[in-house]
């Protein structure tokens, strides 16, 4: 199992920090992936690593802490034992294991293993935005759990916010429905 270390950045200080040493260390332009831990993000970052790799482009893979109104309580079914723990530690152990399972599962594909690690607090469409301000990376790529109806109108989407406020190319992948 591949276990690779995730870069909280708790300011934009050091959100701008993070992201000139994403850009330094590969010298390579920038793809963003945020990822939820869905399988909706889990089909991006793997479209990601392929544009990555056809583009000559590195992966900065972020998520964003946060515990949404639609679903509280997100972070605490995943911490093992009952104990206080604080929620940034707990999103960190759920990104490292959700990209363990990714690394297992596609051990070749070289742009997942060379990818950057990176979470930030915060509301999720706010700071994506943020995110690419710093990064200006050269797209985004991410999930979407395609909602429709009324669902859609109470809760929104997140994805059809980013496509909508976001300066640079984005790309929505939905999870393929195999029958």
């Amino acid at each position: 199992m591949n276990s690779k270390s995730v870069y909280l950045a708790t300011s934009s200080a050091e959100l701008q920090e993070c992201a000139q040493a994403a850009v330094e260390k590969s010298g390579r332009p920038i793809i963003l992936v945020p990822v939820d831990f869905s399988d909706h993000s889990e089909a991006a970052l793997m479209q990601a690593a392929e544009f990555a790799e056809l583009m000559q482009a590195t992966l900065l893979v972020l998520h964003v802490v946060h515990d949404p109104g639609e679903m509280p309580g997100y972070y605490s079914k995943l911490i093992k034992k009952k104990r206080a723990t604080r929620m940034p530690d707990v999103a960190a152990e759920a990104f490292q294991e959700f990209m363990a399972g990714i690394y297992d599962a596609h051990p070749v594909q070289e742009a997942l293993h060379q990818a950057t690690l990176l979470m930030v607090v915060g509301l999720p469409v706010t700071r994506i935005l943020e995110v690419v301000e710093h990064l200006d990376p050269m797209m985004v790529v991410m999930g979407s759990q395609g909602r429709t109806g009324l669902k859609h109108l109470i809760i929104g989407s997140k994805a059809a916010q980013v496509v909508q406020l976001c300066p640079v190319p984005v790309t929505i992948v939905k999870k393929r429905n195999l029958q």
